[in-house]
């Protein structure tokens, strides 16, 4: 395994998507996480309180949104923060980035593939269907980015629909209704609502698609942070509707519970014929997210690749279909292999250590940003940092254990292959001043 950027990269990624090819990415991503995933661990950790994690995690996904694009604006490359760590803070801040994004969302890719497992696939071939829909995607992915983005749009529309339904039955159903008897927004006190924030920010990190997205959009200085913060603000305004109409519906121990709680919703109200509908939409949904997830880590790991943090194979670039292909596959099979061993709710968690720490290095390097790269004042990059550190510290202890043995197994792959470097370049350095000297020889005894 090489620990050397290859010598000859490829041609770089085709510039082909618009501002709302951007604006669609960003939403499937976002929306297929987190709508159909992340309101039942929130709310047995806060119960009712998740409203407040809710708009805690919105705060800093808005502070770490602002970061992103102001950074993309000024390194328009494939790699997103890996990128960015790398130029504004130095190679190991880079890789951290790079380390926690890739490690991080192959654990969200493996979610969402059992979240549409578990809405699509009959009892007992729940895993089959996992593995079944990450090969699909990472073929759709191999064809191009224009090919990604047209089915993001299409399986958005379905989202959409379905999301309306639910929140249409929640205000206008005939059955019964939790209602606000009982609840109790400080049951779970401010670690709790802490901790639902940190778990519902793995709802809001799909704007990060965007910014990994870069090389690969159009006038990145205008497209890029309209993208991200009309992504961000459009997921945010779903999240809060239905929340809302879930909690009011089922109660927030209902939810809790839920293993499907937005097809509760709908029965609970007296909807059972829409069932099938937020079915469609939830495996719609986790469909997107997985789509825009696979091309959004295959890029990441495109870029450390050539920056020889990857081996220099994976830096390749189809030549005709301009996409990472071997960085996709070796992405694809990780994936599958996560699919086989994990369960939903341990990935949220694990997923949202590495993400947050992602764009810990994000507000980090957009902070040292000066002159005209700069679009947003330092306070709101240091509200971003201190959040992604709360919002890390108050996440499951298991999910916070699980994540520092695998960026500690990550600095010690990534020491190894600085010895090697450092042994490669000191070999070479001795082996040529060997030969000057053995070719001065007769010279130097005089």
């Amino acid at each position: 395994m090489s620990a050397n950027p290859p010598a000859n990269l490829p041609a770089s990624l085709a510039r082909r998507l618009g501002t709302g090819d951007a604006v669609a990415i960003g939403l499937g991503s976002m929306l297929g996480a987190g709508v159909f995933a992340a309101f039942a661990p929130a709310a047995a950790a806060a119960g009712a309180g998740l409203l407040a994690g809710l708009a805690v995690a919105a705060v800093v996904a808005w502070c770490n949104a602002t970061s992103s694009a102001q950074l993309a604006v000024q390194h328009p490359a494939a790699g997103g923060t890996y990128v960015y760590g790398r130029e504004q803070l130095g190679e190991w801040w880079g890789f951290l980035a790079g380390w926690g994004f890739v490690v991080g969302k192959t654990a969200s890719c493996a979610a969402m593939a059992l979240v549409v497992a578990a809405y699509a696939a009959p009892p007992g071939w729940e895993r089959p269907v996992a593995v079944a829909a990450v090969a699909a995607l990472a073929a759709v992915n191999h064809r191009g980015i224009t090919r990604t983005a047209r089915l993001t749009k299409v399986l958005l529309v379905v989202v959409l629909l379905a999301l309306a339904v639910v929140v249409a039955a929640g205000l206008g159903g005939t059955g019964g209704r939790a209602g606000t008897t009982g609840w109790d927004v400080g049951a779970g006190g401010w670690y709790g609502t802490l901790q639902a924030a940190g778990l519902l920010f793995f709802a809001f990190a799909g704007y990060a698609r965007i910014a990994t997205l870069a090389e690969e959009v159009r006038d990145p200085a205008r497209t890029l942070p309209r993208a991200v913060l009309g992504a961000l603000a459009g997921a945010a305004a779903v999240y809060a509707a239905v929340g809302t109409t879930a909690l009011l519906v089922l109660g927030p121990d209902r939810l809790a519970a839920s293993t499907a709680p937005l097809v509760d919703v709908v029965a609970a109200a007296g909807w059972g014929w829409a069932e099938v509908l937020v079915r469609v939409g939830a495996t719609a949904g986790a469909l997107g997210a997985l789509l825009a997830l696979v091309a959004g880590v295959g890029r990441t790991t495109l870029a450390m690749a050539r920056g020889g943090d990857l081996p220099g194979a994976l830096a390749a670039v189809h030549p005709r279909y301009r996409v990472p292909h071997r960085a996709q596959v070796a992405v694809a099979v990780v994936v599958v292999v996560v699919v086989l061993s994990v369960d939903v709710r341990g990935a949220i968690g694990f997923s949202s250590f590495g993400v947050l720490l992602y764009y810990l290095v994000a507000n980090l390097a957009a902070w040292t940003q000066t002159g005209e790269h700069r679009r947003w004042p330092r306070p709101v990059q240091a509200l971003g940092a201190v959040g992604c550190v709360v919002l890390v510290l108050a996440l499951p202890p298991s999910s916070v254990l699980a994540g520092v043995a695998v960026f500690a197994v990550g600095v010690a792959y990534r020491l190894v292959l600085v010895r090697r470097r450092r042994a490669s370049s000191g070999g070479s350095a001795s082996a040529a001043s060997s030969h000057t000297q053995a070719s001065q020889g007769p010279t130097s005894r005089r």
